[in-house]
């Protein structure tokens, strides 16, 4: 029997270099990333052992590179990092993640723009 757990990472920190204006991509700006996926655990649970589940730690790296590549959009960013995560990682049945700008130059004051992205694999 399945056994579907959530696994989140939350507010992944970065500087990233992601915007459609040149200082955005020379200067930076800080960026998070939060992250839910959808993996059956059954064997997880019964073994403890890391092979058996998705590696938090190799997800969290996969981001990273993702979040280091420029991108003008941040829809190009969350888009890399769901395909890179269905790519890698074959009991991911389903992910979503967002991606924060944060402070970004829009000529007013705002904590960050975000975009959320949702993909579940094809069966």
């Amino acid at each position: 029997m399945k056994k579907l757990a959530t696994i989140e990472i939350e507010n992944m920190q970065f500087h990233a270099f992601h915007g459609c204006y040149c200082e955005e991509q020379v200067v930076g700006n800080p960026c998070s990333v939060d992250l839910s996926m959808r993996v059956d655990t059954a064997a997880a649970q019964a073994s403890d052992d890391i092979a058996d589940t998705l590696n938090y730690q190799m997800a969290y790296e996969l981001v990273a590179e993702e979040m280091m590549q420029r991108s003008n959009i941040l829809e190009h960013v969350a888009a890399r990092i769901l395909a890179r995560l269905f790519s890698e990682f074959e009991q991911l049945e389903w992910a979503r993640v967002r991606v924060k700008k944060h402070h970004p130059p829009m000529g007013g004051l705002m904590d960050y723009v975000a975009v959320t992205l949702e993909e579940a694999r094809n069966e």
